[in-house]
């Protein structure tokens, strides 16, 4: 399965190359090639490669572009690859719009943690007496978390806290807010149907000629918390764990064998990639409700190139 494998690309041709988590940009003027790798991150951290991932994002990513036009417009422009999107350049947004529905998580930054440790103010939000792990809220939250520099850990902050901090104006803080909210919505309604969860999930936004337009993903396994609806309360009654349909699956591993984001990374036997791998497919088919192709052509980077030359954007 290794040849399957996207861990990174270069492509001079393709103009100046950014090196996100998980994504290569390669900017062209007013257009950005957006190559989605199989990296995967956890704890703000590269810790290796999962099978398809690549592929995965980027296909649910413009699934569920085309799914919220309507509430507010996208940077796409074209997919001329299955791991690849061909997108308008942007202003980014330096605050990512987090919204919650339940009492969970494992890092730093969850709202679980900081529960645990007796916070009843999280980002602005008051949270009663008597939670429980995996509750579900009466309404979801907004959670802004400040986007940090490379290397670095996003922090989550007050909406408030935006709009000290000079990151958003009030007016844009509370458009941005609106959009979360309906996109959430929007996103629960349609895995809902699919027998899921949507948990939680961020949103990254840009500006494009003075408006606000969606970039980077949405509602994939790696910007959302997904569970199976069908045993949820059954397995909440019970103190127990919920079925995950996200990448939580290889940072629960982690946390299990005490790594949380800081120190070394312990070494993550193949097996996890793989169980991973398969989890994302499964993502993939039953958020989406449609079969995953897999794409065989290796090594995927000459795929990548014939389809890009093919598209006319190699220069």
């Amino acid at each position: 399965m290794d040849e399957f494998i996207l861990e990174k690309t270069d492509f001079p041709n393709l103009g100046e190359k950014y090196e996100g988590k998980v994504r290569d940009n390669y900017t062209q003027g007013d257009k950005r090639i957006i190559i989605t790798t199989d990296r995967i991150s956890t704890f703000d951290i590269i810790v290796g490669c999962v099978p398809w991932k690549g592929q995965v994002l980027n296909q649910m990513a413009a699934f569920w572009f085309e799914k919220t036009k309507d509430i507010i417009g996208n940077h796409i422009i074209s997919v001329p690859d299955p791991n690849v999107m061909v997108v308008k350049e942007c202003e980014p947004v330096m605050v990512e719009m987090v919204v919650r529905e339940y009492v969970t998580g494992v890092t730093k930054t969850s709202i679980w943690y900081s529960y645990q440790q007796g916070i009843r103010n999280f980002c602005g939000n008051k949270l009663s007496e008597g939670l429980k792990k995996d509750q579900k809220l009466p309404k979801p939250i907004l959670t802004p978390s400040s986007k940090a520099e490379k290397g670095g850990h996003d922090e989550s902050i007050s909406p408030e806290e935006v709009v000290k901090r000079g990151l958003l104006m009030q007016n844009e803080m509370d458009e941005l807010k609106e959009i979360s909210f309906r996109l959430f919505e929007r996103g629960k309604e349609i895995v809902g149907k699919q027998g899921v969860i949507l948990v939680d999930t961020k949103y990254e936004f840009g500006k494009l000629n003075g408006k606000f337009v969606l970039i980077d993903e949405i509602h994939t396994p790696d910007s959302s918390r997904f569970w199976h609806k069908d045993t949820y309360e059954k397995l909440f009654k019970e103190g127990k764990e919920q079925r995950k349909i996200d990448k939580e699956y290889v940072r629960s591993w982690l946390a299990d064998h005490g790594f949380v984001g800081e120190g070394p990374v312990p070494k993550i036997p193949k097996q996890i990639f793989d169980e991973a791998s398969k989890r994302y497919i499964e993502a993939y088919e039953k958020i989406t409700g449609q079969s995953f192709k897999e794409h065989r052509e290796a090594p995927i980077a000459k795929r990548i190139e014939a389809n890009l030359k093919k598209s006319g954007y190699w220069k």
